[in-house]
Parts: C-alpha cells; structure tokens; sequence
C-alpha cells in the first residue's frame, strides 16, 4: 500500500490538533506536539498517532463534524485503506522516517465535538474497526512534509 501524507497535526496539549507543513519526528514525538495527558498519550511506544482520511470522509459522510487533527491525530494519511493499517505494520515514509504501529488509540472525551452527539466510540476499535486513530512508535527519525510518500508494509492484524 502506498499513499501520502495529508496533513500534520500539532498542538501544545489538547485538541484540536492544527496544521503545520512539515515537522520533525523523533522517538519521543513530533515536534511542535505535546499531550494533556501524558499518562494516556503519547511516550515511546505512541510517540506518533495516526489516523486515515478515508476513516475522516466515512464519518463526514454519516454526519460527524470531524476533520483533520480534531481527534488529536498527529498524521492524516492518504491513500491507504485504513482498516488495512494494523498492529505490526510499518510505514516507510519517502525522506527516511519509519514507523510501526504498536497499539489503537482508546476515544478520549475530548474528542467528543468530532462527533455527532459526542459519540467518541466511533473512533473505538472494539466499536468500530477500521476507523481507530492508530499509535505508532519511531524506528528511524527524521522530518516530514504535507505530500510526502509513504508505504505500508502490512502487519498481523
């Protein structure tokens, strides 16, 4: 699978996450970002959260007011089948940065407004698979651009 990158998200804690061109990605995040809660988000091993935009159009398509970065997703990807996107895949991305997804983000309730009527279980991935913001850890640091290519290698799940 191969797609690019839509949109990088960042914010100083909370949501909704805002757009930014390019940033850089270390194993302790993306730069520029920083999370509210740092016992429930971000660390090692869900240093980067991912989310696809075609999970974002299905929701915009029911109703649900979300868009880019207000789930709190530091990636919008493009171009890949989300539900395709599992624990273990990797994700190589065309200037260096490699990522590899450890774990599905749990709904927080201040994702709620990305919903109608606050139903931040539409993201859940016991609720709803294939439309779960995804935490990845950093395996190669570097930078990333709004356009920037990238390819899955598919993982277990």
């Amino acid at each position: 699978m191969n797609g690019r990158i839509h949109s990088i998200n960042v914010s100083d804690g909370g949501v909704p996450k805002l757009a930014v061109e390019t940033a850089g990605v270390s194993v302790r995040g993306v730069e520029g970002d920083r999370q509210a809660h740092p016992k429930f988000h971000g660390g090692e091993t869900r240093a980067v959260s991912l989310l696809g935009l075609d999970a974002i159009e299905r929701l915009q398509a029911e109703g649900h007011p979300i868009q880019a970065g207000t789930t709190g997703e530091n990636l919008t990807l493009e171009g890949v089948i989300w539900p395709d996107v599992g624990l273990g895949s990797r994700i190589s991305f065309e200037n260096g940065v490699a990522l590899e997804v450890l774990s599905y983000a749990q709904p927080c309730p201040a994702i709620k407004a990305s919903f109608r009527e606050g139903d931040i279980l539409q993201v859940s991935h016991k609720h709803n698979p294939g439309a779960s913001r995804l935490y990845a850890r950093v395996l190669q640091e570097g930078r990333v651009s709004v356009g920037e290519a990238f390819s899955v290698e598919p993982g277990v799940s």
